[in-house]
């Protein structure tokens, strides 16, 4: 008769560490990203030769932050996905103008962090409610405290809001232009290959309190340690302390911090390569577009793959708009990511559901 043991604590310990590590390296299917990847490379690639043409690439930050906007709605067709490109294109250009105008005040750094927590509990709230899909706070956070980072002027409100609306508008339009095509085709006569999908509808039941406050919670903590210590831009540590908290579960919540530090640095190495070579501004445009249809084609199937050039891109950005010592940023990026990481998971490790909430979820006795 075979008996059967139970692990021991050290054999449990192994077992975890291995799900962790095979969640991290992990690659799934890329589920016709490729269309994704190319409506968010052309949705960048316009607005930025524009600012460029104009002589303008101190705009290029505000043209790339309305551009996220072809980001959403990967899972949604026709009429759901103009309706979500168009809610979260107004919200990336309010959020846009109002970190511009956070940065017209000599105590910016400060004000932003308060600031950045309440935006980031409200889109969480909102995207639970809304489906968002890429879900979470993370990129309307970004837009908000990067803006907020840099010194500006009152006149610059207007023309943030200007920028950042026509990029998300040019984005909704790529977006939405091949349902828009279909349905042409389809009146003419001739058969929609694809056919209308349902879009996904949200998880029934409604939103978790304590989903609400976590991601602000972190948010100020990440905000409020890097600002306070004193390294420069300290949007990345708020962002990056986001970055965990999109999934629902601490098992989840840890492979996505790991992927998250891995593919920064992966990136920071990338990023130092090729600002060693001093691009001109025009390659650094075209290696903009090129990452961010890139991260679009691995972001479904490995995030830490995506990662990588996801923060190369954000660098360039930066460095792009600001002609920033590209040593610092690089430094920078690396010491608030592993900041942010770490604190977003304290938060979501104590905010975990207790053994007697689970079974509650799951109809159970506790």
């Amino acid at each position: 008769m075979t008996a059967h043991h139970k692990p021991g604590k050290h054999g449990r310990h192994r077992e975890r560490l291995g799900r962790l590590g095979a969640g991290v390296v992990e690659v799934r299917p890329h589920g016709d990203a490729h269309f994704v990847a190319l409506r968010a490379a052309v949705s960048t690639l316009v607005p930025l030769v524009l600012v460029a043409l104009a002589g303008r690439l101190d705009l290029s930050m505000y043209a790339a932050f309305g551009a996220f906007t072809a980001l959403y709605g990967r899972n949604h067709v026709h009429v759901p996905r103009l309706r979500m490109q168009l809610r979260l294109g107004a919200l990336l250009t309010s959020v846009v103008g109002a970190g511009v105008l956070v940065g017209c005040s000599p105590q910016r750094a400060w004000l932003a962090v308060p600031l950045a927590a309440l935006l980031a509990s409200v889109c969480t709230v909102l995207s639970e409610r809304q489906d968002w899909h890429p879900p979470g706070a993370l990129f309307p956070v970004f837009a908000f405290a990067a803006c907020a980072s840099l010194e500006s002027r009152l006149g610059d409100v207007p023309v943030a809001l200007a920028v950042a609306g026509a990029s998300a508008l040019f984005a909704v339009a790529v977006g939405n232009a091949g349902a828009f095509w279909r349905q042409r085709r389809t009146a003419g006569g001739d058969i929609d290959p694809d056919g209308p999908r349902p879009a996904p509808q949200p998880a029934p039941g409604p939103v978790r309190l304590l989903r609400f406050p976590r991601n602000g919670v972190a948010v100020l903590l990440a905000g409020t340690l890097a600002t306070g210590v004193g390294i420069g831009h300290p949007y990345w540590a708020m962002v990056s302390a986001v970055v965990p908290l999109v999934a629902r579960d601490f098992p989840a919540q840890l492979v996505r911090g790991v992927q998250r530090v891995l593919g920064t640095f992966l990136g920071l190495a990338l990023t130092g390569a090729l600002l060693g070579l001093e691009p001109s501004p025009w390659v650094v445009i075209a290696l903009m577009v090129l990452f961010q249809g890139v991260a679009e084609l691995l972001v479904g199937r490995n995030y830490a793959l995506a990662l990588t050039f996801v923060t190369a891109l954000a660098l360039l950005a930066v460095h792009l708009a600001s002609a920033s010592d590209p040593w610092v940023l690089v430094v920078d990026r690396g010491v608030e990511t592993v900041i942010g990481v770490a604190i977003g998971l304290v938060v979501g490790f104590l905010a975990r559901p207790t053994a007697r909430e689970i079974l509650r979820r799951r109809g159970l006795p506790g």
